[in-house]
Formats: structure tokens, sequence, C-alpha cells
């Protein structure tokens, strides 16, 4: 085929190859072009065999017109174009082409694997003339022409075979997303397709291709363009290749690709297309920008071609981006990142080009270069001392110039990647100190930036610095600051030590008054006087004096940099106790993962010592309560139980058991020291969770049992207190560990250890009541509890807690403690406390020489389960009360005090005691009627008060029969009805009701403070009154108007936080009695109290979120504390907001209200409302919402009666997004008016 013409053929090839002429193929395939079911595999390998076995002969067959021909015509029914792009192609169609090709066009009409034959004809006819090539290399009668034509066939068929096995290979792969549609014949071959991989054979093909660029071609294709056409048949295929992603992972498809390209480029004159090629890859495939940078580096590193990288670094730091193009931008900037980590060097000499990045608009291309930056400084820094050029520190510190001004950048991302370089940097050998404090300031800095990702990187980085820091070579490399100040403090009384007095001659330091003399003037009289020669002696005293000095001067040169070290950690020290606050704060972001970053900060702080550790750890523990419905969620309580294995519960490697367990139980019983009840509540929560999960050994309880229960060794009250916290914490999660030691409870606790450590007694009351599960529970739900008989040993050491005489304060928490434990744990707690209360009450009434007064109980005031009705009990008459006069008033008032707490809270303990009955009641009637479904009802005899009033039986089975039978006549309505009759009448107003006379004597002493004087006494009847008013609404009516009075006027900040939780209680009990008085509560938060103001605003909180109080106009006021002076409250407060603002667009609909209000307090400063307006404008979201709060904003413009009012109304409606032109105009024409009244 003497006419064979590369560039017409090539020009047909990329115009239209199914265009393309081929007269001469075999006759076979000729009857196939409008007759395409004659077109299969057996007729395609008939037509094959032959070619095959001719080429294999001579590789010059492929000359031949029929051969070339029939390959050409059968590559022609595999279409090159993908899937993607045919549609537009079938558009264009003329309609010149028979039916086959007309087909082909759409898809593949050769099987894959007469394809893959096809393609291993061309490549052995290649590598075979390759060959022949090669042997005749030293025959310089070669006929180059020949050998010319035969290798541009060759060439041209492997082009298009390699196309088409790419189009083959797109179609397979996206078979599987066409659906349901591809039906019947077509679907089966797809499926046997879909496991053809082509994948050795273009390895083959390309390990051909390099095989020939190998030859001497400049004899074969004596002209450039000739030569560059030729090796455009082998580049363009493999540019091909790589633009499709799978075969970019395929690394050794990659690597031959790659090794085609470099040996184009370094022997062939390939660089400038391949630099065109490269700049377009980047452009359009996001896939190939780390294997473009992969590529430069193999030129580079392995065919010593450097000027390809750089070209292209030079060409894309002139590249101007569209602003839509995000595609582009992002590739380059992987790209330039990538190259500087593979080739820094190559990277380092363009470095002055890529600066212009920094000045792009485009945010990814400035964070290549911060990334170019950090590679640069991490390849100078491990630079050895003879590759480092002269400006080697300059370079190092412009690019930790660049970093540091990158912590500014206008875009969040940059500032982040700015923070990843330096956390990378922390790992270098060389430390670079100064810089290292900068990061740490400007890592402190960066922990107030808006964007949480900036912040989550700050603190890893923080985290980073102290983990590598450069103090590790003096001192073990902890970082107290205590002992590194301690440690300077000796250093510079040393170096004061060795430094010579100010008077000694010759050694102190010339001062400025000193005269100088001219040593011209001494010459004459130096010369006149012969010194006389130095004996033996002199010349060693002057040899080990110059000795001493010596060393003298060596030392304090030594000291000199030693303090210098010491200041240098001490600022580091510092800078990091200076970024602890915002960090701590951080730990309540509701970014999860910035929440766990500051948890590790804590975490590796308190491995190095740091001060500050402890309070972040402590800060951690209310992390336990964060909400676990979503993963993130479950992630923060996981990863802080993490955190607290490892800092306490994770014993050293060496550790024996029993010292692993002493360890653990030390740590636990730690935990305690000097926290908050806050703090205790979530630490309880921790390790009972720690507990459920089995994390905490059987030996660590013993242990802590042993610190507890130790006798012979004295120990601190810390400990033994401490043990018993932790202990009840366990216990609340498995109960068992308290039954099991209940004697050393009460040996301990409630024996006489506990009588003189009345915490540790309350401890322990708190303990034993986790023996036992008596929460309130739903309907039917509740579970049968085990109690214990009243005169059962722990019951009577938990009684007699009561009656121990005590001026501490602390007897009321262990009053408080052992009631509750009583109620717990005592079948008739009831008749205990009511034994409790007469005993009290004889104690502070009576007159000592007086005759005991004995209370008979009558059958009607015992129930059935044996408990005396509270309500039944008769005690002494107010009025002997009120006449007796007690001997001494400081001891009556404290006696008296003590026994309205002791009442106060059995009356609320009975409350729930009453609700437990009602469960218990349910239950039992439900397994009833489970267990006897056809038994017969028996009905209510009349006149029973409550269906615990009935008389006992004889018969302990007849007993249980009767009250079954009485259970399944009575309905469970009517129960709670009677149930709430004694709560409302009969514990407070019963004739026989014991508590009935502490009412009126609470309401006597609180509303005569001037007669009843003592504080504490007003304290405790204000608290009692209190809670009795929660009892019953009759009682809380009559009462209110007392109550508010004191709340207003009573001077003891500690009873006006009482009353406000006590409000909060009953507006919850008797919302219709409270709903009117709201306003006295909202009045709290400007009480001058500080925990007055915190417990009102979160005793607000709660009513309105949990819907308690209706919300009216005095939000406003809640508003007011979002800029209170003490943080805890501004906190608390954008808390309630934030939570308020998901509930029913809360906040757009009382946005109105709490403007008024805010706006028409005079006292509230104009910057402070601007502030809360801002704030409270963050949460109208919706654009309907904000016109039409403008809309009701913007006519109080006109009715403005002040500057102030219109300046408030117009910030407002700059915060919010209206968009109205009118409300614009609106405040351009008052801006005036009040100018011009101005």
């Amino acid at each position: 085929m003497a006419d064979f013409d590369i560039n017409e053929a090539l020009k047909a090839y990329l115009d239209d190859p199914q265009a393309i002429l081929t007269p001469e193929a075999g006759a076979t395939l000729l009857d196939c072009e409008n007759d395409p079911d004659d077109f299969t595999p057996g007729l395609i390998n008939s037509v094959l065999n032959p070619i095959i076995e001719s080429i294999a002969e001579n590789p010059d067959a492929i000359a031949h017109a029929s051969v070339f021909d029939s390959l050409q015509f059968l590559l022609k029914c595999a279409p090159i174009v993908p899937p993607d792009q045919r549609s537009a192609l079938k558009a264009q169609d003329t309609g010149t082409d028979c039916e086959l090709f007309a087909l082909c066009r759409q898809t593949s009409y050769i099987p894959p694997v007469s394809l893959g034959k096809l393609l291993d004809l061309v490549v052995s006819g290649l590598g075979a003339e390759a060959e022949t090539i090669h042997h005749e290399a030293q025959d310089v009668e070669t006929e180059t022409a020949s050998h010319k034509q035969t290798l541009e066939m060759f060439a041209f068929l492997l082009q298009w075979c390699i196309a088409a096995m790419e189009t083959k290979t797109a179609e397979n792969s996206a078979a599987p997303a066409r659906g349901k549609g591809a039906k019947g014949a077509k679907s089966k071959s797809a499926q046997k397709d879909g496991n053809w991989d082509p994948s050795s054979q273009l390895q083959t093909a390309l390990d051909t291709m390099t095989k020939v660029m190998k030859l001497k071609l400049a004899k074969i294709f004596v002209t450039t363009s000739e030569r560059d056409t030729f090796i455009s048949l082998f580049t363009r295929p493999v540019y091909l290749l790589l633009e499709r992603e799978q075969t970019v992972k395929s690394t050794a498809l990659r690597m031959h690709a790659f090794k085609v390209l470099c040996v184009a480029i370094k022997h062939h004159g390939h660089a400038h297309s391949a630099q065109t090629s490269v700049i377009q890859n980047l452009t359009y495939f996001e896939h190939l920008a780390e294997p473009m940078a992969e590529f430069l580096n193999i030129l580079a590193e392995q065919y010593d071609y450097p000027q390809l990288a750089e070209e292209v670094m030079k060409e894309l730091s002139n590249k101007e981006f569209s602003a839509n193009d995000a595609k582009g931008p992002k590739s380059v900037s992987t790209f330039v990142a990538r190259l500087s980590e593979l080739a820094p060097r190559v990277v380092q000499r363009q470095v002055t080009y890529l600066a212009k990045l920094l000045e792009s608009e485009n945010y990814t291309l400035r964070c290549a270069i911060i990334e170019v930056c950090g590679n640069l400084i991490a390849m100078l820094s491990k630079a050895e001392e003879g590759e480092r050029s002269e400006n080697h520190k300059g370079q190092i510190n412009a690019f930790f110039d660049v970093l540091e001004e990158r912590f500014l950048d206008v875009n969040p991302y940059c500032r982040c990647r700015a923070i990843q370089v330096y956390v990378k940097l922390c790992d270098l050998e060389t430390k670079y100190p100064k810089r290292r404090q900068t990061a740490t300031e400007l890592a402190t800095r960066s922990l107030e930036d808006k964007s949480s990702n900036v912040r989550r990187n700050a603190i890893k980085l923080l985290a980073r610095l102290m983990a590598t820091h450069p103090f590790a070579v003096l001192h073990g490399g902890l970082l107290s600051y205590r002992d590194w100040n301690e440690r300077l403090e000796a250093c510079e009384a040393e170096l004061n030590a060795m430094k010579p007095p100010a008077g000694t001659p010759g050694l102190g330091e010339q001062t400025q008054a000193e005269p100088t003399v001219d040593d011209s003037l001494l010459d004459d009289a130096t010369q006149s006087e012969e010194k006389a020669p130095m004996t033996e002696e002199q010349k060693l005293a002057a040899f080990n004096k110059a000795q001493e000095d010596a060393a003298t001067a060596e030392a304090l040169s030594k000291l000199q940099l030693t303090r210098r070290y010491y200041i240098e950690a001490l600022r580091f020290i510092e800078a990091l106790h200076e970024a602890s606050p915002q960090i701590t704060q951080l730990l309540a972001s509701k970014n999860k993962s910035e929440v766990i970053e500051a948890m590790d900060f804590f975490v590796v702080a308190d491995a190095y010592h740091l001060a500050i550790a402890k309070t972040g750890i402590r800060r951690m523990l209310r992390l336990i309560w964060t909400k676990g419905n979503s993963d993130e969620g479950k992630g923060v309580q996981t990863h802080l139980i993490e955190c607290y294995k490892g800092l306490f519960f994770d014993a050293p490697g060496n550790f024996s058991a029993n010292d692993a367990a002493n360890y653990v139980a030390r740590n636990m019983i730690s935990l305690t020291f000097g926290a908050s009840p806050a703090e205790l509540t979530s630490l309880e929560q921790l390790l009972a969770t720690m507990m459920k999960e089995k994390c905490i050994p059987e030996l660590v309880v013993q242990k802590l049992w042993q610190v507890y229960g130790i006798q012979k060794k004295e120990i601190s009250k810390q400990q033994r207190r401490g043990a018993i916290i932790v202990l009840g914490m366990l216990a609340l999660a498995d109960p068992e560990v308290v039954v099991k030691e209940m004697e050393i409870c009460l040996r301990i606790g409630l024996g006489p250890i506990g009588q003189k450590d009345l915490v540790l007694a309350r401890y322990t009351c708190i303990a034993l009541m986790r023996m036992t599960d008596n929460k309130p529970s739903k309907g039917t739900q509740g579970k049968p509890s085990t109690r214990l008989p009243n005169d059962h040993a722990v019951l009577v050491r938990l009684s007699n807690l009561l009656h121990i005489e005590s001026d501490s304060r602390d007897w009321y928490g262990v009053a408080e403690q052992a009631i509750s434990a009583i109620y717990a744990l005592s079948k008739h707690p009831d008749v205990l406390c009511s034994d409790i209360v007469r005993k009290k009450t004889k104690a502070v009434f009576a007159v000592k020489c007086a005759v005991p007064v004995k209370v008979e109980l009558n059958d009607s005031m015992v129930d059935a389960d044996g408990d005396i009705e509270m309500s039944d009990v008769q005690d002494e008459p107010e009025q002997s009360k009120s006449e007796q006069q007690p001997s001494s008033n400081g001891d009556s008032a404290l006696a008296l005090s003590q026994l309205l707490f002791a009442v106060s809270h059995i009356a609320l303990k009975q409350i729930v005691h009453l609700e437990l009955c009602e469960q218990d009641f349910k239950r039992r009637k439900a397994e009833k009627e489970k267990s006897n479904p056809g038994s017969s009802p028996v009905k209510k005899a009349p006149g029973g008060k409550t269906p615990a009033t009935s008389k006992k039986s004889d018969g302990k089975k007849q007993e249980e029969q009767d009250e079954l039978d009485l259970m399944a006549g009575t309905t469970e309505d009517d129960f709670t009805d009677v149930i709430a009759q004694v709560r409302e009448r009969e514990l407070l107003y019963g004739r026989h009701s014991l508590l009935s006379n502490y009412g009126p004597l609470v309401q006597e002493i609180c509303s005569n403070n001037t007669a009843y004087s003592n504080a504490e006494l007003q304290a405790q009847a204000a608290l009692c009154m209190a809670k009795l008013m929660c009892v019953s609404s009759e009682y809380c009516e009559a009462n209110l108007g007392l109550l508010i009075t004191i709340l207003e006027r009573s001077p003891s900040a500690t009873t006006r936080s009482n009353l406000v939780v006590a409000l909060g209680d009953m507006a919850v009990c008797f919302n219709h009695l409270i709903d009117e008085n709201t306003d006295f509560l909202y009045r709290r938060l400007s009480d001058p109290s500080l925990p007055v103001k915190r417990t009102c605003l979160m005793t607000l909180t709660f009513l309105i979120l949990a819907g308690q109080v209706k919300v009216k106009g005095q939000l406003g006021e809640m508003a007011k504390c979002v800029e209170d002076s003490d943080e805890r409250v501004r906190e608390m407060s954008r808390m309630f907001f934030a939570e308020l603002a998901g509930k029913d667009n809360a906040v757009y609909n009382h946005f109105v209200d709490m403007f008024s209000l805010l706006s028409a307090d005079e006292g509230l400063e104009e910057d402070r409302f601007r502030r809360v307006i801002k704030f409270l404008a963050s949460f109208i979201e919706k654009d309907k919402h904000a016109k039409q709060l403008a809309s009701k904003l913007a006519p109080r413009l006109q009715r403005a009666e002040s500057e102030r009012q219109w300046n408030d109304v117009a910030y407002a409606l700059g915060l919010l997004p209206h968009k109205s032109e009118d409300i614009a105009k609106l405040i351009g024409d008052g801006c005036k008016v009040v100018e011009a009244a101005a």
C-alpha cells in the first residue's frame, strides 16, 4: 500500500473514523455492510486468522491493501466516541452510512475478545518490526522508507485499537447504570463482557511503544514534523488512557503510561506538547492533579528533565481562572501542593512565580501556596550542612512569614490550612523555638475565630506544640509553671552569686562616672620600670588564676544560656495558660469534633503536668449529658469515657493487679475532692455508665470499701468521704455494691464516726438509698420494690441521725438524706417519720420536767399494711406549744429550725410516697386481673376512707385475699381521686393530722419576723412554708401573698433563692395560682445577689422551656441577661434563647414585646441594648418573619418621642433583612428630621 499517507489518514480518523473508506477489505466483510446479522465472531475470526499468520511471517504484510483495509473495517465496527457523547453524534449523522456502520456509531459490534485479538495482532506486529529495525541498525543501507511506512501503519492502527478498547471499557462500566431496559441477548453479552479486563494487553502495548521510541528514529523520520506526527500516534492514546479515572488508579498501567511520555519528552522533543496536555489535564480532569505531579517528579528525578515541571509552574502562575470555575483552581492547587511534596527542590526554583498565586482571589490556590511553604520549610530544615545555600536561613524565615500572615487570611479554609501545615512542621527535628512561640500565640488568637473548623485546628495545633515542645532537654520536659519558675529563680540566684561585688577593683564593670586615662601618658613611666622576672611559684599562681577565671566565665555563660532557656519555657507555658480558658469554653461548643479536640488537648496537658489541665478535665465531666440520639452525641460520650479511662482508670503496665486496683481507687476518690454539686452529679453519671459497661473491676470496689471502713489507722475525712461518694455512685448502676456491705455503712457512716462527721453520714445515707429503686413511673410499669421493716438496724440508725444535737449547718444535709433514705427503704416510712416528728417536737417544746405525753393509737389509725396515717395522728395542740417558753432562746431557735426542716422534708416525701402507693396499687391490680381474668369484682364497702384504711383480718392469707378483692372492685380513677384528696385536704387540714399543727406555726413565725428575729429560724420557717405550699393548693393560695412578701423583702439571699425555686415548683403543681404572679419571679433577675439571679434564671429557663408558665412580655428581662456582667448568667441566658428559638418560632413571636421592654428601659445603655437586639435578631432566619417584624417596627419611627427611641428602632430594622425600599426611605427621611431637630 505505497500510497499510505499518515497525515491524511490521521485527518480522516479524527474527523470521523466510520467514514474512512475500506474498498480492499475482505469480501465477506463487505457483504456484512448491509446485513449486520451476518457479522458474527466466527466471521471475524475467519478474517483475522489469515492476517495474523501473514503478519507473523513478515510485519511488512500490513502494507497490503486487503490486510490494512480489513483491519480498518473491523475497527470501524468499534466506536471511539464515549457513550455519553453519542446522542450528539447521532444528530449529526448525514445518512450516508451503511446499515452496519450506522449501528456501530451507537454500540460496539465487535466482541471484546476479537478486539483484544486485534490489539495483540497490532502490538506483536509493531514489536516484530521494532526488532527488525534494531537488528538492521548497524547496516547503513537500511531501507528507511519501507520501515517508516510500516511503523506509521502499525502506530496508526494501535492508536485506533486503544481508543476502541477505552470506549468498550467505558461501555461496560456504564452498563449497570442503564437500569432494566437492556434485556435478552445484549444483556447476557454485557454480563459476559463485564469480566473482560484489557489491563495486561494495554501494558504490553505501552511497553512496545517505549521499545519503538528507544530506536534511532532520527534515521527513519528525517524531518521534525514527521517524527512529531509519529510520536503523537503514541502519546495521544496515552493521554486518552489517563483521562479515565479507573486506569489511573492502576499503578502498573499508570507507570507504563508515564514511561512512554517520559521517553517521548526526553528523546523526541515532546516537551512543548506535553506542557499543553498537562495544563489541559489539570483544567478539565480533577483526578489527574496528583498523577500529573507524580509524572513530573518521575521525569525530573529519573529522566533528569526538570524543565517541564518548571515551565508548567510558570504557566500556571500566570493562568487566570474564571470566577465560576471551581474545578480548575482546585485541581491546580492539589497539583502544586503534591509536586512540592514530591519534588520540593524543583518547586523551590520556581517559588517566586508561584508566589503570585497568593494574590489570587481563589482560596484553593492560596491554600496550595501555604502547603508549598510548609513542604519547602520541611525540605530546607532536613538539608545537610554541605547542601545549604548562603540564603538558607533567609528562605526559611520568608516561608515562615508567609505562614504566619495566612493565619489572618480572609478565607477560613486558608486559615485552617496554615494551621494544619504548622501541625506537620511540629514533627520536624529542628524545633525553631521563636517561631513555635509565635505559632502558639497565633493559635491562641485563632481560638476566637468565627469558624469552628479554624478553632478545632487551632486546638489541635496547641496540643501538638505542647506534645513536641523543645524544652525536654533538661528536667524531663514536664510543663509545670511552678517547677520552671523555681528553676529560674534558683538560676538567677546562682548567677547573682557568681557576679563579682560592685566594689571589687579590676573585676567590676567600669562605670560612666569613672575617669579614663590615656595609655600613652603612662608609657614612659612603664618603660622606665624594669619588671622583675616571675618566680616559678608566681607563674603557677598566675596560671591557676587564669584557669579559674576561664572556668568562672564558662560557668557564667552556661548559666546565662540556662536562664534564657528557662525564660523561653515559661513564656511558652504562659501562652498555653492563656489559651486554656478559651478551650474550656469550647468544650460547650455545638460542633462535636471541636469538643473532642478540646478534650484531647486537656488530656495532653495533663500528661505534661500543665496546671490548667485539671480545670478542663473537671469541666469535661458535664459532657456525659450530651444528647446521644445522634452518632455525634454518642461519639462525645464515648470519647469522654475513653479520656477518663486513660487519665484515671488505666494503671501503668508494670503494676500488679493489687497495685493497679489501689491506683484506680485512689484516682476515683481524688475526683471527688473539691468538686461542686454539679460536677459530682456529672461524675455520678459517668461512673454509673462505666459501671454498666463493666469498666470498673470488682477489686477496685473492694479497695474503696477498705478505705471507707478502716478504723485502726487514721485517714483524712476527705478520703473516707470520697470513698463512700464513689461507692454511692457505682450503686446507681449496681445496687449490690452497697447491699453486700451494708454492715460497714452501719458501723462507719451511721455509727460514731458518722455522728462526728455529718458530711460522711450524709453521703452514707445517699449510698444506702441506692439499694432500691423507688422512682415513680407511669401506669403499671413500676416494679415491686424490696423494703425493710421499721425495726431493721439500718432504719433505726437512720432515724437516730435526726436526733443528733448539732449546731452545724451540715445537720440539714444529713437530715434531708436520712429522711429520703427512710422513705426509700422502709415498708412503713410514715410510721417511722411520725415517731421522729413527735420526738423532735417534744424535745423542742416540752418543759424539761414535764411528763411526756403519750399518744394512744386506736385501730382506726392503723391501715391494712400497718402504716400509721400521718393525717390520723394527733399531736399536742398548737396553743400549748406557743405558751411554753424554752430555756435558751438561741438553742431553742436552732432546735425549732431543725424541727421545721424535718417536717417540711417529710411532707414532701410523703407526697412521693403517696404516688408510689398509687403506682403499687395499679401494678398489683393489673397482676390480679391478669392472674384471675374471670373473677367477679367485689364492690367497695361504703364508708371506707381509702383502700388502705380497711381493718386487719385475722389470718395473713385472708388479709391478702381481702386486699386483692378490694383492689379488683376499685377503679384506678377512684384510687387516684382518693390519693389527691388525701394530699389536698388530709395532710395539712385533717382533724387528726400530725402535719396540720405545723402549717399555722410556720405562718405565725414568718408573719412575725420581729418577734421571731433569729435569722436561721426565719430562713427555715420560710423554706418549710414553701414546701408545705407544694403539698396543698388550698394552703398555697392562703399563704402565697406572705411568701411573695418574704421573697421581695427578705435580707437573706439564701431565703430568696429557696423561695424562687419553691415558686417554680408551685408553678408546676398549681399552675393556675402562680401564673398571675410570675412578675415576682422575673423581678429576681434584677436581684442584687448573684446566686439569686442565677437561681432565678435557671428556674425560669426550666419553666418556660417545659411549657409550665405562659410567656408574656417579661421575656425582655431574660434578654437583658444576655449582656450581664456575670459570665455564667450570660452563658445560661444565651443557651435559653438558643433552645427557645427551636420551639414554634418563640423568639420571633415575642420579638416586638422584648424590643418594647428593652427600649423603654432607661437604665439600659445603648451599646448593651444593641448587643442584646443583635443577638435576638440572629434567631430571625426566615425572610418572611424578617419582613413581618420590619413592618411592625417601621411605624414606630414616626412615633418616636426621642432620638434614642428612633435610633433603637432604626438599628433593629437594620439587623432585619427586610429588603423594603419604603422602610429604607423612611429611615433616610427620619435621619434628616433628627439632624434638623438637633
